[in-house]
């Protein structure tokens, strides 16, 4: 009989620190606090300036963003419609105010249920989309 409340103990335990962790990331997720190191920064966009970079950018984004982030770039695409927490606008005070070089240390590590592309795009297309990214604001 001891061993059977201890264990209903230690099961309860267990299932209340699940749900303790499960509610505190939801509401890390809900804050939308995704920052890039201080260091991101401090990283030099090779491509600024170049227009066409401006282009292959867009021809990328067009293929595999625009699905989530939309077709301006306002965070509305058909399949953003179902993430949690929902694509960010790119047109947007805070992604506007982010360096070049956090966008880009995002996209290359990603951060659910936004994908990490350092595995899919090569370092001078995620500088292109940038660029791009950059240009939608214009």
């Amino acid at each position: 009989m001891k061993n059977r409340l201890n264990s209903y103990l230690l099961i309860t335990l267990v299932i209340m620190l699940s749900v303790i962790s499960a509610h505190s990331f939801a509401q890390e997720k809900k804050a939308g606090e995704w920052k890039a190191p201080k260091e991101s920064d401090q990283v030099t966009n090779p491509l600024k300036g170049n227009d066409d970079a401006v282009k292959a950018g867009k021809k990328l984004y067009r293929q595999q963003c625009a699905i989530c982030h939309g077709d301006t770039g306002k965070g509305d695409g058909v399949a953003g419609m179902t993430l949690n927490p929902r694509p960010a606008s790119f047109l947007s005070e805070r992604v506007q105010n982010e360096s070049d070089g956090a966008i880009f240390w995002k996209m290359t590590n990603g951060n659910p249920p936004m994908a990490a592309y350092k595995d899919i795009f090569t370092e001078e297309q995620r500088w292109q989309l940038v660029n791009y990214i950059r240009s939608l604001s214009k």
